[in-house]
């Protein structure tokens, strides 16, 4: 039968707050006790549950952390480095995905409602920003990591996404491409205007603005980008380079462009955005805009870390750079 903090407790002569206490090193018992209920501990051989630990200090010492889904390419990099940080605090993860609609998301705000964990991470789902919203009003710490450009009114670490957009355009115009095919994701997601604003002003700035005709709005999905570059083969439009606002998209234009007959790079080059780790796999290899996905899984990480440890928050937005990585797909150098 396993040892429990009451069979503790009851051999010490103690209550069970006075062990939490002593599992938790609070300094309001004192010494003689904590060394008997210590010598307790170690005879019945008793391991704490987080539960016993978090008892004296009001706390789970259990961070959640909600996404939409585990299958989106990037969601790995950022739990890895979600799971990296809070482990090193020695704090638990509680992991809430929404495959499931709204019974994922009662399911979640029940475990809220239970007081299951001390803080929240989130990678927004579809539609649950007024309820995360909600919850920080009522008291819940939450740190959003920002893939959609929502700028919510609590913290949030996100990309720089119209630095990364412009130094894709800046690229392509070295690469000597001047009718950029430009495959948008939906435009009701800040991320996406601020990449189609970025890109947009170095053409402008350079004397080449782009042909509004050669923007398409897409889905941020492969079979959505194939589609939309074959549509605009059908059309007829001329261009010269595609710039995916991700890599996904940009993966599905290399296959229309292959299917048309069409070479990459040397009739058509293509750059992503993300540095999903399949894009060094492709062929040719994609050059594509590196969203630091790990680091913003660390950095949201410390950031609720520290306010649950009472430091303030570093700063309401955090923005981490992105960077152009150049691989075979749009240079032949």
């Amino acid at each position: 039968m396993r040892v429990t903090i009451a069979d503790v407790a009851r051999m010490a002569g103690v209550s069970k707050t006075t062990v939490s206490r002593v599992l938790n090193t609070r300094a309001e018992v004192d010494s003689s006790t904590a060394a008997r209920v210590r010598e307790v501990i170690d005879r019945l051989g008793y391991v704490p549950s987080s539960g016993a630990v978090g008892l004296a200090r009001g706390r789970s010492r259990t961070v959640g952390m909600l996404v939409p889904s585990l299958t989106w390419p990037w969601m790995g990099e950022v739990l890895q480095g979600v799971v990296d940080t809070v482990e090193a605090a020695e704090f638990g993860l509680l992991l809430f995905t929404c495959n499931r609609g709204t019974d994922s998301v009662e399911w979640f705000t029940s475990q809220v409602s239970a007081g299951a964990f001390d803080g929240l991470i989130a990678v927004e789902p579809e539609d649950t920003l007024a309820m995360l919203t909600a919850l920080h009003r009522k008291g819940l710490p939450v740190v959003l990591i920002d893939d959609r450009g929502r700028h919510p009114e609590f913290p949030y670490v996100s990309a720089a996404n119209r630095e990364g957009a412009a130094a894709a355009a800046r690229h392509l115009l070295d690469e000597g491409r001047f009718r950029p095919l430009v495959l948008a994701g939906p435009l009701r997601f800040g991320c996406v205007r601020d990449r189609r604003e970025g890109f947009d002003a170095v053409y402008a700035g350079s004397g080449r603005a782009r042909d509004p005709a050669l923007f398409v709005e897409s889905d941020f999905t492969e079979a959505g980008g194939e589609e939309s570059v074959r549509r605009v083969l059908r059309e007829g439009r001329d261009f010269d380079a595609v710039f995916a606002h991700n890599d996904l998209a940009a993966m599905g234009a290399m296959s229309a462009l292959r299917a048309a007959g069409l070479r990459v790079p040397e009739d058509v080059a293509v750059i992503g955005f993300d540095d999903i780790p399949m894009a060094r796999l492709t062929q040719p290899a994609l050059t594509t805009v590196r969203q630091p996905m790990r680091r913003m899984g660390e950095t949201a990480a410390r950031m609720l870390l520290g306010h649950l440890s009472g430091e303030t928050y570093p700063g309401q937005q955090v923005v981490l750079p992105t960077s152009v990585v150049v691989r075979r797909s749009t240079t032949t150098d």
